[in-house]
Formats: structure tokens, sequence, C-alpha cells
């Protein structure tokens, strides 16, 4: 069974062609420069292993034992045709399985849910810092994962939103971009001994403003204020 990924196939292809420039680069360099052999066999092994696949692309012709590094002796030139043929295979994936009962985009579309699934405990792990849970009570822990997994759902709800308004973006660098916006505690002294506390939330940046326009997204009205005593008044900033 043979799918093709397009967004993989424009990505290996473009790993490839910047390993394959920077590879001829050094290799123009080189014959340019026209080193003793042992050098430049030295240099070579270095390519080569900087270059990684991308070397089996270039047909190399070096100098042999005894023979002087001149351009005849040393030349190099790009394997059009086997590029080609590897650029044609880009994004391909190859199932292979001995369940014949089902139709294979069955099969497919079970093979992209484990994708997915993978992709759940990866966002939650790291991006939602699900791991290490360090509670001691088992209740706590309950809460903790609890609490990450709603998390994961408003991360999931947050891409379906970007997929149709800001294709391009990812949760974590709308997040990232927005939480700037903080929110803090304006206090007051009054004559009577109490506080006026007056929550406000920060004026988003010009970028911000557009980011949350383009998702469709409006800030609250600013929280009305309140009358503290001077022991209860909250004192540290919040963030939003």
């Amino acid at each position: 069974m043979l799918a093709k990924s397009e967004g993989r196939q424009a990505k290996e292809r473009a790993i490839r062609r910047k390993r394959l420039a920077r590879l001829l680069r050094k290799l123009r360099t080189m014959r340019r420069s026209c080193p003793k052999r042992d050098p430049l066999l030295l240099r070579m092994g270095a390519a080569k292993k900087e270059a990684g696949r991308a070397f089996g692309f270039v047909k190399i012709q070096l100098p042999k034992a005894g023979q002087e590094v001149t351009r005849e002796t040393f030349t190099f030139e790009l394997h059009k045709a086997k590029l080609q043929a590897a650029e044609n295979k880009d994004g391909h994936y190859l199932l292979r399985t001995n369940l014949v009962a089902e139709d294979p985009a069955v099969w497919w579309d079970h093979y992209m849910q484990l994708v997915q699934i993978e992709a759940a405990f990866k966002c939650l792990k790291s991006e939602l810092g699900i791991r290490p849970i360090h509670h001691q009570l088992e209740h706590r822990v309950e809460a903790h994962i609890l609490v990450a997994f709603l998390a994961y759902c408003l991360s999931v709800t947050l891409k379906q939103r970007l997929r149709e308004h800001a294709a391009g973006l990812t949760p974590r660098a709308v997040l990232e971009k927005l939480a700037a916006i903080q929110i803090l505690n304006v206090v007051l002294p009054t004559t009577d001994g109490r506080c006026l506390v007056m929550p406000r939330y920060t004026e988003p940046e010009p970028d911000q403003a557009l980011l949350l326009h383009q998702l469709r997204l409006t800030l609250p009205s600013q929280p009305p204020p309140r009358l503290h005593t001077a022991s209860t008044t909250p004192a540290v900033p919040l963030k939003m």
C-alpha cells in the first residue's frame, strides 16, 4: 500500500538540495585549491559525512595513488538521473501488512490515527508538561492529569481554529505570542483605610491584535474595581 504526503515531499527535497548545494560548493573549493592527495581524501571524507545520503548523487573521480591532484584527475558532476529518481520517491510511505480482508484505505486511516495518538502523547509530555509528576497524593496526581488533558483539548481546539483562519501557525507559536498579554492589579489606598483594587490587562500590541482578529477572538471587558481591606489586598500580578 503506497501513499504520498506533499508536505513531507517538499521537506525532503529542500533538505536534500540544501546539502547538495553545500557539498558542491566544497568540491569546487577543493578543485580550485588542488591540495595534495592525502589531505584531499581527508577533506572528502569530512564532506561525505556532512552531506549524508546527498553524497551519493554526485559522481566523483579522485586521483589514483601516485597521481597529482589536478583539474583533470579530480573531477565531479551531478548525477541528475539518480537525483530525479530519488525526488520522484519523495513523500511516499509503504505500509506492509498480512491483513488483506480490509480495504487498504482502511489500514491507511488506522496508521494515520496511530500517528495522531503519538503526536498527542508528545504534546502532553512536552508542550503541556504532564511529566514529570512530583505529587505524593493520589488525588493530586489525578487532578494534574485532568488539567493536562483539558489543556490538550484546548490545544486541539486552537489547532482547528488555526487551520480555518490562520493556516501555517502552530498552537505553541500563538500561545508564546499572546503570553505577553498580562493581567495585573492596580491598588489605590482610600481615606478610610481600605484599598481600591482595579484588575487590568495590558493592551495587545499591534501584532497581537492582528492575531486575535485573524482568529476571530475578542478579549473580555476590563474587570470591575473591587474594595478590599488592607490585609486582603492581592499584591501579586497575575498572568492571563
